[in-house]
């Protein structure tokens, strides 16, 4: 096990994170981090990349995704980590995600050019080939045109869930990724499951039930939980033997959240490594 501190959620130029793969690992280095999980929005396509930037850091590189899932109109992200990237149903129900997201994209930029000066051309330009396209790059594109100051302007205004321009995508239910995670060897941890605004607290019988279905941790320590919900988390870790995560969610400059803010304990890690079969750690 590498010494330093451990952060599990992190997103490259694949998803909505800034920096490419082998810059996001460039930055986990130089920031002093003994382990960081790439876990790009539906997608692992950053894996084999930043596995060759890690190569002899001495930074241990956990494989991971931050998997869209559906709880009726709340959006649930679960982070899985170690599993089979080769899976079947991963790379039917990723690749299904990605398609809506994209024409949900695609229509939302259309309501939005009604009233603002932008066009999909310039939400492209935001994007990395083959990356997983959502909202941050067309606020991305509203930023480089000038109607807000930076990304988090764009969602607290324009692209806020009740702004009018909104609308959902398909994802699976939450009890369907644990299952799907857990057939692929993976581990699920549900990320930042205790934010406010349109993320809704689930209740003790889902959490209950994701359990049943394997679920492993909560990532508690992340800046977007309240205070008051990181102590039910533990609370429900304590009764329900869960692992407690904590991570940057760092999303390059595209986030203000910056590497290694949040951790994860050495016990906790080492609970999640024994616990993945799907694929290993990258580390030499």
């Amino acid at each position: 096990m590498p010494t330093g501190p451990i952060d599990l959620h992190t997103h490259s130029s694949v998803s909505d994170g800034t920096e490419t793969p082998a810059e996001l690992i460039g930055a986990a280095v130089s920031a002093g981090l003994g382990t960081v999980a790439l876990t790009d929005h539906d997608s692992t396509a950053g894996w084999a990349e930043a596995a060759a930037a890690a190569s002899g850091t001495g930074l241990m590189l956990v494989p991971g995704m931050e998997l869209s899932t559906n709880q009726g109109q709340a959006s649930v992200h679960m982070l899985a980590y170690l599993f089979d990237p080769d899976d079947a149903t991963i790379m039917r129900e990723t690749a299904r995600i990605r398609d809506g997201r994209l024409h949900r994209a695609e229509r939302i930029v259309e309501r939005i050019a009604r009233d603002y000066a932008i066009t999909w051309d310039d939400v492209l330009a935001q994007s990395s080939d083959g990356g997983s396209l959502g909202r941050p790059h067309i606020a991305d594109a509203l930023v480089a045109r000038g109607h807000v100051v930076d990304r988090s302007a764009a969602f607290a205004s324009i692209l806020h869930w009740q702004g009018g321009y909104y609308e959902k995508y398909y994802a699976p239910s939450p009890l369907e990724g644990v299952r799907m995670i857990v057939a692929a060897g993976g581990v699920p941890v549900l990320a930042h499951p205790a934010t406010h605004d349109k993320y809704r607290p689930m209740d003790d019988g889902t959490i209950a039930q994701l359990v049943d279905a394997g679920l492993v941790g909560l990532e508690v320590d992340h800046r977007d939980n309240t205070e008051i919900g990181k102590d039910r988390l533990r609370a429900l870790a304590a009764r329900f033997g869960l692992v407690l995560t904590g991570a940057s969610d760092y999303h390059g400059t595209g986030k203000p959240n910056r590497l290694g803010e949040n951790t994860t304990s050495p016990a906790a890690l080492e609970r999640i490594l024994a616990a993945g079969t799907g694929s290993a750690p990258f580390y030499s």
